[in-house]
């Protein structure tokens, strides 16, 4: 009759706390909702978002604003944005909700700005008064063009990716670190054993800048 041990094998991958099937995915879209938003904040913010004509000499001719002369606020919010999604796989516990409450705030911050931008006219008014050399010239026939609620849509996205990170946050992993997932610290590797009567492993020794005589 054999020998049956009653210690269980150790199970390596069963030893490591996997992300959830839920963590993952609201990871994944998290990535590409801040991401695809940044991305079209910053690109549709460089359009033309107001455009209409200045009286010159007795004329008009056309004006026209982009969005980062009606506002910089959805760019640098953008930035921020961009910014903070990354960082929030380099922060734990409370440094991660702050994170993620950052992107949300970057988000709805831009998203504001950008509606708020929409209806504005003072960019091409000053526009309009550097073009005729009067500093009290109104644009006239003032149109506002779809790039600002473009703008508006890529922030809300954003947004949806810190509310990810809020709700959902608490499952994704971290970027490297000194533990293992389940938080206890990697067992320190222990130095080879020199045997001074194996040349082979003296030699071994020097080359690890170790002394071979030492602990004799």
């Amino acid at each position: 009759m054999g020998y049956v041990s009653a210690v269980p094998v150790p199970q390596p991958r069963a030893a490591r706390a996997a992300v959830p099937t839920g963590g993952r995915r609201s990871l994944a879209a998290a990535l590409l909702l801040g991401a695809l938003g940044a991305t079209v904040v910053l690109l549709s913010a460089g359009q033309i978002w107001a455009e209409g004509t200045a009286s010159v000499g007795g004329g008009t001719v056309p004006v026209v604003a982009d969005g980062g002369a009606v506002t910089g606020v959805p760019t640098a919010l953008a930035i921020v944005g961009l910014a903070a999604l990354f960082a929030v796989f380099a922060v734990r516990r409370t440094g991660r909700t702050l994170v993620a409450a950052l992107l949300a705030l970057s988000g709805a911050g831009a998203a504001l700005a950008a509606f708020l931008g929409a209806s504005d006219s003072s960019a091409l008014n000053a526009e309009a008064a550097r073009i005729s050399g009067d500093t009290a010239a109104a644009v006239a026939g003032l149109t506002h063009t779809a790039w600002p609620y473009v703008t508006a849509a890529g922030a809300v996205l954003i947004l949806l990716a810190g509310l990810f990170a809020l709700r959902f946050g608490k499952n994704w992993p971290a970027m490297g670190g000194r533990y293992e997932r389940s938080g206890t610290p990697r067992a320190a590797r222990k130095a080879p054993v020199t045997d001074p009567d194996r040349p082979e492993d003296l030699w071994k020794a020097l080359d690890r800048g170790e002394d071979p005589t030492r602990g004799e």
